[in-house]
């Protein structure tokens, strides 16, 4: 079975929202299901797959700056900043992450609500180990080695306490597709 993951991610990588479609199926069905859960950010980075005219004006709609290169056989060529377009890299760290795990990796579920499942299981951990991280790395204690699951069973109680430091460097979005 071939599947496409569709990520909306923030500026450090982090993944916000999922989408799995068929293999086979176009990116812009991608484009359009995400659409409307893209938050308010400055820019959002593709790559050219996602390259359509009817996205472009409906990001340009939404107040958002569309960092995507032209695909090759365009009749007409389109500008992007190449230097906000290699940024594009926390996307494609934030999916060899997810393929750190086994089961997403080797596609090991055969029904994609299951696999699914497991992406967003898989999101999470990453999420909050990252988040767990960087408290300990500005209270300036050591950090415990911490296996997933007891981390996910901190992170509800540390939830309020996490800093304004955690937000990232302001508001970008990156967006990406993977074949498995």
């Amino acid at each position: 079975m071939n599947t496409k993951l569709h990520a909306i991610c923030d500026g450090q990588g982090r993944p916000l929202n999922l989408f799995l479609t068929a293999g086979q199926v176009s990116d812009y069905i991608g484009a359009q299901a995400l659409l409307s859960s893209i938050p308010d950010v400055d820019w959002l980075r593709r790559d050219r797959g996602y390259d359509a005219d009817w996205f472009r004006e409906a990001l340009k709609d939404k107040g958002i700056r569309a960092c995507i290169p032209g695909r090759t056989q365009r009749k007409t060529s389109v500008k992007y900043d190449w230097r906000s377009y290699k940024r594009r890299n926390r996307i494609e760290i934030m999916f060899g992450r997810l393929k750190d795990w086994r089961r997403v990796a080797t596609r090991y579920d055969r029904c994609p609500k299951v696999f699914l499942s497991a992406i967003a299981l898989a999101a999470t951990v990453i999420y909050w180990l990252w988040v767990l991280s960087h408290l300990y790395l500005h209270s300036g204690k050591p950090a415990p080695s911490l296996a997933p699951s007891l981390a996910l069973s901190l992170a509800p109680s540390l939830a309020p306490s996490l800093a304004p430091s955690l937000a990232g460097p302001g508001p970008m979005l990156g967006w990406c597709a993977t074949s498995d």
